[in-house]
């Protein structure tokens, strides 16, 4: 395939989150969303609604997949499903380039599975983590490699946002569907931990509480709603690294609902990204450097993002920027940025913290296996 040529998208999964990938990839030049398939049938005809151009609509993975109309897939069911949509998909012998969104997994034997089943996949895989993309952490990112803070020691992630949104059945409400908060939400922070230290987690404690939302929500059988809304956590890398992340679902009056630091033996890069407070009151994203030595005066700048790639999606136009990669990757164009085992590693992480969190006590982590 050139790099004009047209990419043919299947979509399996378009809830909320699948259909900020079907707005985004609309924008994409040389893309078109040719098929859509999940059970919802509202989900299907609101996804219907964001592609320019007709889609085939399925109420099955396995529907679409014998369809033979796409190219490539992007897959943004719920978390535990991703397993058996892989599965359907090495069943079938396919290998399409697939976006597999964020956590990879929801459970230690998936990791496994995932790990050995998927090893041999020719394929370009790519993990949805879409926070690497947001435009003021690729800067802060992109400071830390040029050596601006130094011989980096600490860092630092805050999110202090809004309860997790209604979904379809609200199966985010439940830890065994998401594999708990701290690996649905968190995989972001800990990916990115893993991304600006260069490095690997060995070990990880948490402290975390469910203390303020959902509590007015039952299921259908009486369960009340079992996810973290409130952590630290800690975590420990081989170079002795140390980062430290701090999540609070129930903020969403903050100003800045992300503010992530890296500091090291010179000095610290922040950025902030605001809420949607934040942008009412019109704030843009921020990077501040700061320098240990006294006469240096600390340098902040505004990152601005196009308008039309902040309305696409809620990720502060980190997914159109992923696209433009992936499709690149599909092309052989460039590389596989996020890659399985990065999914797999930002899951492990998570997995150890929401043990943490309920046993109390440090979790230790060699490779993909938690003690």
């Amino acid at each position: 395939m050139g790099l004009s040529d047209l990419i043919r998208y299947g979509l399996i999964g378009a809830g909320m989150m699948g259909r900020e990938h079907l707005r985004n990839i609309a924008m994409t030049p040389g893309s078109r969303i040719t098929a859509i398939a999940d059970p919802d049938a509202r989900s299907r005809a609101l996804a219907a609604e964001c592609v320019p151009e007709t889609a085939q609509l399925f109420d099955s993975a396995d529907a679409l997949l014998a369809s033979n109309a796409v190219d490539a897939l992007v897959i943004a069911t719920p978390n535990d499903t991703h397993a058996d949509v892989l599965a359907r998909i090495l069943d079938r012998g396919l290998s399409l380039p697939i976006l597999l969104e964020k956590p990879a997994c929801t459970s230690a034997e998936q990791l496994t599975w995932m790990s050995t089943a998927l090893a041999g996949y020719t394929a370009p895989l790519w993990i949805g983590m879409e926070y690497r993309y947001m435009p003021p952490v690729t800067e802060l990112v992109e400071e830390v490699r040029k050596g601006t803070v130094g011989d980096l020691r600490m860092i630092a992630l805050r999110e202090h946002r809004f309860p997790f949104k209604e979904k379809v059945g609200n199966w985010n409400r439940y830890a065994a569907r998401t594999g708990g908060t701290l690996v649905e939400k968190c995989c972001h922070f800990f990916d990115l931990m893993r991304l600006i230290a260069e490095d690997e987690a060995v070990r990880v404690y948490a402290s975390a509480g469910i203390d303020v939302n959902h509590a007015d929500e039952r299921r259908e059988d009486g369960k009340r709603p079992d996810i973290i809304d409130n952590a630290f956590v800690t975590v420990d890398f081989k170079s002795g690294i140390r980062a430290s992340l701090d999540l609070c679902m129930f903020a969403e009056g903050a100003l800045w609902q992300e503010e992530f630091a890296a500091t090291g033996s010179l000095g610290r890069v922040e950025c902030f990204v605001p809420g949607h407070r934040g942008e009412e009151a019109g704030r843009h994203s921020e990077i501040e450097i700061s320098f240990r030595q006294e006469k240096r005066q600390p340098e902040r700048r505004i990152v601005e993002v196009d308008a039309q790639v902040l309305h696409a999606g809620a990720h502060h136009g980190a997914t159109f920027y992923a696209h433009q990669k992936f499709r690149k990757a599909i092309l052989g164009a460039g590389p596989v940025e996020v890659t399985l085992q990065d999914g797999l590693k930002a899951v492990a992480i998570g997995l150890a913290a929401e043990r943490s969190a309920k046993e109390k006590r440090v979790v230790t982590i060699d490779g993909l296996t938690l003690n």
